[in-house]
């Protein structure tokens, strides 16, 4: 306390200065050698004193500290960044504690706050493109989390909620004097965003970051009290385990000297204070009402994928009009090209690419597209603009026999011709699969019959028996093959059979 109190005279009279007015004006109040050099050192002298800056205790006691029950790697040097290895959908455990000393934020005393827990990436690279790797993940795993909250686990935890356009993030209230742990699964891993080259890649870097919010005047968790984030690494499932025992028995064949420049493994990871994430304060509080029309469009088109739509030239008696619709032309306003996006599934690059043109657009090469939307948007975008469609394992030509020409059947069935003037349209039928469900589906769509009043599908063969069609018949059928079919009520009254011929 004295050593204390006669610094604090020194600074008042104005003794120190600078550096080196602070050493010597310590050596003439105490004397030389009366202390050493690392005690000296040792001490706040080299911060600028001013009332206005937060006293140094202050920022060593931030108001939450938040604990996962995960240990950190040996395999760290000494002044790095801890580094904690996960398993994918393991789950592992949070700990909300309350860090306030007396008097500290009185405001929230026996009120709620609001913590947002995230996993994001560590790169910054990753960072700036962050949407569109999420949004390459979630084409490639659709219907998954990449972090979800284990709620039967989690204890403490109030009001839990999780966008469906923020696929990273989890949000809850808790009570600071309450016991709260929050229980966390990862589902992605790290090697889902290394481009693959030639296997073996080191899987980028992740965090974890929670941020805390009290509540405001209107009602809303807003008013940012604290932010905290830790890095991670996920492997898949045992994958974490493994990984720590290999740097434990690496860092064991070090010297002594060697491990002094590494830091030790702790059993529990602290996550360190850092700014808040960019986006926190509107991500749950301002996110719904505003991008419906954004994501209300694409999550529409995404249970669309696999309609009819999807095979690719099919047509079906229209096929004019929407070729000219699925083709982005160079003359393409800024307008049209924003349409052409939303049509296409591309809603959420419509901001990205809000002034680019069809020729703008059509000018970006294959590796553009894959650095600006990700390897998945990017390359299924590329493929878009140059009309690229998936091609058809079998394609049929189809006719429905008009009515008057049934009684005349054998006649001139198979040149699209008929003596009586009946006249043969006839209709592309493009199989994706080689599956006789799938013949049944393309005739539903193709002709506009109900699915569900189709009983069975037969093809007339020798002496006019009706062989039931079947997907080893569909495998053997010949491309450009070409039929006439009609139908025939079925023996219990509901719905009918397709026969071709």
């Amino acid at each position: 306390m004295a050593w204390v109190l006669k610094m604090d005279e020194v600074i008042e009279s104005g003794l120190v200065h600078d550096f080196d007015a602070s050493l010597s004006g310590i050596g003439q109040e105490l004397g030389a050698g009366a202390y050493s050099m690392s005690d000296v050192l040792a001490l706040p002298i080299f911060k600028q004193e001013d009332s206005s800056l937060p006293q140094e205790n202050e920022t060593k006691h931030p108001p939450f500290q938040y604990v996962m029950c995960a240990a950190t790697s040996p395999a760290v040097k000494l002044y790095d960044e801890t580094l904690t290895y996960l398993n994918q959908g393991q789950s592992y455990e949070i700990r909300m504690l309350d860090n306030r000393k007396a008097g500290d934020i009185p405001e929230i005393n026996g009120k709620l706050v609001k913590s947002i827990i995230r996993v994001v990436f560590h790169d910054r690279r990753l960072q700036y493109t962050e949407h569109q790797q999420l949004e390459g993940w979630k084409w490639n795993r659709p219907g998954d989390r990449l972090l979800d909250l284990d709620i039967p686990m989690s204890v403490g935890v109030i009001d839990i909620k999780t966008n469906p356009s923020q696929l990273n993030a989890v949000e809850f209230l808790w009570d600071p004097t309450k016991c709260t742990s929050a229980f966390i699964q990862v589902h992605c891993i790290s090697t889902e965003f290394t481009p693959r080259k030639h296997g073996g890649e080191k899987g980028v870097p992740f965090r974890i970051q929670v941020d805390t919010f009290k509540q405001t005047e209107n009602g809303e968790y807003t008013d940012h009290l604290h932010s905290a984030s830790c890095q991670i690494k996920v492997f898949k499932p045992k994958g974490a385990d493994r990984k720590q025992k290999t740097d434990r028995e690496k860092m064991e064949k070090r010297t002594a000297h060697e491990k002094e420049k590494y830091q030790p493994s702790y059993d529990t990871t602290v996550l360190t204070e850092c700014s808040p994430w960019p986006d926190t304060p509107t991500t749950f509080v301002n996110n719904s009402p505003t991008p419906a029309p954004t994501f209300t469009s694409a999550q529409h088109n995404t249970y669309s994928v696999p309609d009819s739509n999807s095979s690719s030239p099919n047509h079906q008696g229209d096929g004019t009009s929407q070729g000219s619709g699925d083709q982005l032309h160079p003359s393409a306003t800024i307008q049209e090209t924003q349409q052409w996006l939303l049509k296409h599934r591309f809603s959420t690059y419509t901001r990205l690419f809000s002034n680019f043109s069809g020729a703008d657009l059509l000018k970006l090469t294959r590796e553009d597209l894959v650095q600006i939307c990700g390897p998945a948007d990017g390359i299924r975008l590329y493929n878009a603009l140059k009309s690229r469609s998936v091609r058809p394992r079998l394609t049929i030509y189809v006719c429905q026999e008009p009515l008057r020409s049934i009684q005349l059947e054998r006649q001139d069935a198979g040149n699209g011709d008929s003596s009586n003037g009946a006249i043969y349209v006839y209709h592309a039928i493009y199989l994706e699969e080689m599956a006789a469900s799938e013949v049944t589906r393309k005739l539903a769509l193709a002709f506009n019959i109900p699915l569900h009043q189709i009983n069975q599908v037969y093809r007339q063969g020798p002496t006019g028996i009706h062989i039931l069609v079947s997907d080893q018949m569909v495998q053997n059928f010949q491309d450009e093959s070409c039929f006439l079919f009609t139908t025939i009520k079925a023996e219990n009254g509901e719905g009918f059979h397709i026969i071709l011929k």
